[in-house]
């Protein structure tokens, strides 16, 4: 339904022509110093627009110029919108087309008097129509019209309404929902950016939910209809390499991390008063997949809430986007588990060159997969001075995750026949992985899945030839509730750590009531993660590595 009113309103606007009078007064190209913007239906790009808001001695100026594909088919040759200084709405002119169609409109205001003048195949049409005097004029669905709603929304409480006009008869006003701070990095800068939840409200029609983003100067950064699907989004802000600041700490400094022919980009979360000239720090490695510098897992920032609680504790941590992901370079379909490990030591090197670094206190802590990079990268690594994994396996990989499989398999529905067979499946798809062979017998779309450095890696990783080589002193932390990394697994490691040879200091904690994200769950089962109200990892996991890196760094290696 809310779709309809969209189409309804477009087809409304197309069968208007652009009068003679109004085409001469076109003048304004937002092209030179203009926004761009991109137009998103369901995920895909179908268009551009350019925007341009200028600020004269009689008031404001919107224009716009832009091209969207199908299903609307439209070109805006111009948009011109015109406000009062106090953004009170003075006219607005419309040269555009949809499926070769020509549609136009001129709106002059005067007062709380709207005349609109229009061509309706070939005929002429006036109407004048009685407004609100701060009216927003937003014809649909030309998106830069909105650029006159953010200004209105700096300042509107939620529960309020702000009056539309969109050259008809029929009453529409937008109301203002809640209103929330995100920030959002780019390349350039960090921004601060306004994000308010709002309703188009029709008479006779389903109300649409809108949300609209701005920036610090006012400016408009995304509108977003998702009940149809569409995104109208600055460029800056819609590029791959622009991520939400989730969590941050005042002082972050957002660092370039040179790795091998590419950058990596982090942050590095500062300690307060140490008493030290240079500080210990913290490297932090993300898991499996496709992690940010703040490991974010069902809404959970993981990485975010312990850089945040380790620099309180007086600790320097360096967080960082995973090689292809964000704002770091690098491929990540051809990565595994020793590329990663080049990234962990470009990592330690950046800090240990810093002259704000102690760099003999430098510790390493690896969630999960980044766990067993971590125990690959100290292995041979004399920069490290202690290592933390949490959650990590301490068996073969390909025991890890058949074991995932048979949890998930012992709470299905399915014949024991079945889940062997399932069984059977997965061991003949690690045979594949590992070997390179035997995919011709197995379904063509596992392959695309699963075929590649990343999940060799997992298959293959063993700690008990990697472990003996670990000079560092190693802590691990367990969440008691974990299924996708079993308890036993730190009881493994342990075992592990204890038998090397002149290296035997070795700490393990089982964390009580949390899950494999270190999160309090009553399962702990992945299928609960995305359910969990508490988006909050323990404290006791910090407090827990903080501890031990005081008493660990402390003592020397």
């Amino acid at each position: 339904m809310a779709v309809n009113h969209f189409i309804r309103t477009v087809v409304l606007v197309a069968v208007l022509a652009v009068p003679a009078a109004a085409q001469q007064a076109i003048t304004l190209s937002p092209s030179a110093g203009g926004s761009k913007f991109l137009v998103f239906l369901r995920s895909g790009q179908i268009g551009t627009e350019e925007v341009a808001v200028t600020r004269g001695a009689d008031g404001w100026t919107i224009a716009s110029t832009g091209r969207i594909g199908p299903p609307l088919d439209l070109v805006t040759k111009t948009l011109l919108v015109r406000y009062s200084p106090d953004w009170k709405p003075l006219e607005l002119t419309l040269d555009a087309t949809t499926r070769g169609q020509a549609i136009g409109m001129h709106i002059t205001v005067t007062a709380t008097t709207a005349t609109t003048h229009v061509n309706n195949a070939g005929q002429p049409v006036d109407r004048a129509d009685t407004i609100d005097a701060q009216a927003v004029l937003l014809p649909n669905p030309f998106f830069a019209g909105y650029e006159a709603v953010t200004p209105r929304l700096a300042t509107a409480a939620s529960g309020s309404t702000i009056p539309v006009y969109q050259g008809g008869p029929v009453p529409v006003v937008i109301k203002v929902g809640d209103s929330e701070i995100e920030r959002i990095q780019t390349v350039a800068r960090l921004i601060e950016a306004r994000h308010t939840r709002t309703t188009l409200v029709s008479a006779g029609a389903p109300e649409l939910p809108v949300d609209i983003w701005s920036d610090q100067a006012g400016r408009l950064l995304r509108v977003s209809v998702p009940a149809q699907g569409f995104e109208f989004v600055r460029e800056d802000i819609a590029a791959v390499s622009t991520r939400r600041v989730v969590i941050s700490r005042p002082g972050d400094e957002q660092v370039q991390i040179p790795a091998n022919g590419f950058t990596l980009a982090g942050t590095l979360s500062k300690p307060g008063a140490t008493g030290r000239a240079r500080s210990s720090a913290v490297v932090l490695v993300a898991g499996s997949g496709p992690l940010d510098r703040d490991a974010t897992v069902a809404g959970i920032p993981i990485f975010g809430q312990i850089a945040g609680a380790l620099a309180d504790a007086g600790f320097a941590v360096l967080r960082y986007d995973k090689r292809g992901v964000g704002q770091s370079g690098g491929r990540v379909e051809t990565a595994g588990f020793t590329d990663y490990a080049d990234d962990l030591r470009s990592a330690v090197k950046f800090l240990s060159d810093r002259k704000d670094i102690d760099s003999k206190r430098i510790a390493v802590v690896g969630h999960s997969e980044g766990g067993a990079v971590a125990l690959l990268e100290a292995a041979k690594n004399g920069r490290i001075a202690a290592l933390a994994v949490l959650g990590a396996p301490g068996v073969v990989g390909s025991d890890v995750v058949l074991a995932q499989q048979r949890r998930i398999l012992d709470r299905s529905s399915l014949s024991e026949a079945d889940k062997q067979g399932r069984v059977e499946l997965q061991k003949k798809i690690h045979e594949a992985v590992i070997s390179g062979k035997g995919w011709e017998g197995l379904p063509p779309e596992l392959r695309r899945q699963v075929d590649n450095p990343e999940f060799q890696s997992i298959l293959t990783f063993d700690p008990a030839k990697i472990v003996p080589r670990v000079r560092q002193p190693i802590l691990v932390v367990q969440g008691a509730l974990d299924t996708q990394v079993e308890p036993s697994n730190a009881d493994r490691l342990e075992a592990l750590a204890r038998g090397r040879k002149g290296q035997t200091q070795v700490e393990v904690v089982k964390l009580p009531g949390v899950n494999h994200l270190f999160v309090p769950a009553t399962t702990g089962e992945v299928a609960e993660y995305e359910t969990l109200k508490d988006k909050q990892i323990t404290p006791a996991l910090p407090a827990t590595i903080a501890q031990w890196l005081r008493k660990t760094l402390s003592s020397g290696r």
